[in-house]
């Protein structure tokens, strides 16, 4: 296989990563032992926050009017597709019983998590479509509890449309806590007397981190970090769209990748004299990070062929995925490693950020090779049943037990054992 790099990054998704581990793990010691006070010193001295943790229904009711009725809309819009697809999900998996031989069943049960943890990002961008797909989704799954939490910015608190968007897609408690003090607070159960059992939501590295730390004592929707994107592209794709979706990704952060795999030099000398002039023309703080992402986590890899170009893609896993080429049919069927995959010029990853349906909260830094994205099954517990006849025992008891003591567990052995002499007293069975 050859490929060549016309532009290659100077940093990695693991870029800063033990740095950052060893500012997570001492945050969420003194948290841990400190409690809700030491979380309420980490908001303000982060975030310049002095009020109440736990954000009330006054506090709520007043952000609503400060949210307009189109984006009151918009909203509505985009958490209706994603309950939509959330349910669609649900209903593909089923509780089942089946029984396996005369008299033994077993089966499966689907059981909510009781409370979920959902961090919304807060602070460069107000990241409103974040409530949507962590809160609604684990309503649509059943959690009684949903704790979601968001970075104030001072002491104005939370930002109007995220409260509102995460009260109307269900949350039961929202804390004014953003980064590390807020997933630790919803883990440890502080200012809600509820610790969350799954913690999910996109967040910067300190938060990622946070999650990553936790995971056994809690469960977390996947290991994640800055957000990612990489398009597949012949030459019949549109360099100036092509461009547009790599830079709308770095936006991001200044630690987002952004990849172009292509066969095409034509195309990527285009896509390359554009995105200057793309990344110029946005906004602050949004153009300081897509030119720092781009510039040091950006990629362009040259590819001979189209099967080359999906060996590259496999191996990079990307979170988000998109395909623009002759043969999208081909590339859908063919990709295997990938969060979420954008098929087509007419889709672009910005389309399930916000609203078209899909959950955004997806898996990065090679998570895509074992796992996908948020779903209403990550807040479910998928468990088993067995049952069975005393005549069953007959044949499952005396296998069991001549497995057992194979295995060397006599204890094992002997509880199969005293059910065969129990049930069919004056019989060798063993």
């Amino acid at each position: 296989m050859t490929v060549t790099y016309l532009k290659k990054a100077s940093k990695t998704p693991q870029t800063g990563t033990d740095e950052t581990q060893a500012i997570v793990r001492e945050m969420l010691a003194k948290i841990e032992e400190g409690g809700e006070e030491a979380a309420l010193d980490y908001g303000k001295k982060l975030d310049g926050y002095t009020g109440p943790a736990l954000v009330t229904a006054e506090q709520i009711a007043a952000a609503g009017e400060k949210v307009s009725d189109q984006l009151k809309a918009d909203i509505e819009f985009a958490r209706e597709r994603v309950v939509r697809f959330a349910e669609a999900q649900r209903d593909s998996i089923k509780e089942f019983e089946t029984e396996l031989s005369p008299g033994l069943w077993a089966g499966q049960k689907l059981i909510p998590i009781e409370t979920a943890g959902c961090y919304v990002p807060g602070g460069r961008y107000a990241h409103v479509a974040s409530a949507i797909m962590s809160i609604a989704t684990a309503k649509v799954a059943g959690v009684e509890n949903v704790i979601a939490c968001t970075a104030p910015h001072g002491d104005e608190g939370p930002n109007p449309a995220i409260l509102y968007a995460m009260n109307l897609c269900g949350a039961d408690q929202i804390l004014s806590l953003g980064g590390v003090q807020g997933i630790a607070s919803m883990a440890f159960g502080l200012f809600t007397g509820k610790p969350a059992r799954i913690l999910v939501g996109p967040g910067n590295r300190f938060v990622a981190e946070a999650k990553r730390t936790l995971y056994g004592r809690v469960g977390i929707d996947m290991f994640a970090g800055p957000t990612e994107i990489a398009i597949i592209a012949d030459d019949s794709a549109d360099p100036a769209i092509v461009a547009e979706d790599l830079v709308s990704q770095a936006e991001h952060g200044p630690d987002s990748p952004a990849w172009l795999f292509t066969t095409s030099q034509e195309l990527a000398d285009a896509v390359t004299a554009r995105i200057d002039s793309h990344i110029e023309t946005l906004p602050e703080p949004a153009r300081s990070a897509a030119t720092a992402a781009w510039r040091d986590y950006g990629e362009i890899i040259l590819c001979d062929t189209d099967e080359e170009m999906a060996v590259v893609s496999d191996e990079y896993a990307a979170e988000h995925l998109e395909v623009h080429t002759r043969n999208d049919e081909w590339f859908t069927a063919r990709l295997k490693n990938y969060g979420s995959l954008f098929v087509g010029e007419e889709t672009t990853v910005s389309y399930g950020d916000k609203c078209s349906g899909t959950n955004h909260i997806l898996p990065t830094k090679g998570a895509a090779h074992y796992t996908g994205g948020l779903s209403v099954h990550k807040y479910m517990k998928v468990v088993t049943t067995q049952r069975m006849t005393q005549e069953a025992n007959r044949e499952v008891g005396a296998a069991c037990a001549r497995i057992s003591r194979l295995e060397g567990m006599e204890g094992h052995a002997r509880a199969a054992d005293i059910r065969l002499r129990k049930y069919f007293p004056g019989e060798n069975l063993a």
